[in-house]
């Protein structure tokens, strides 16, 4: 998501679109998403659980993904590891913040 919202290449969202494609193949069930107990294997088996960090971090990720860049802009917002939105507090810069000048 910041990689997109930063340079606005394709390849972010195609990949994006890519990992919506492989769960959708491969993790969805009858009443939701599993896991896959090996990832390598020709069949692999659901492990029959959906971990909460599916919704609450990964859908919410590929949600901004996709959303517009003026929705929770960067400027405003920055995102934890669990892809909760927190607010950027702006600080006035005083004169001993701000960086000295080279003459």
């Amino acid at each position: 998501m910041y990689m997109w919202r930063f340079t606005h290449d394709p390849k972010y969202r195609e990949w994006g679109w890519e990992a919506v494609q492989a769960l959708e193949k491969h993790c969805r069930v009858e009443g939701g998403y599993s896991g896959v107990r090996d990832v390598y294997a020709s069949s692999p088996n659901h492990d029959d659980v959906q971990q909460s960090f599916y919704l609450a971090e990964t859908l919410k990720y590929l949600y901004l993904l996709f959303s517009d860049d003026d929705h929770l802009p960067l400027e405003h917002w920055v995102f934890n590891t669990e892809a909760h939105p927190l607010p950027v507090i702006k600080k006035e810069m005083t004169e001993t913040d701000k960086p000295s000048q080279l003459e």
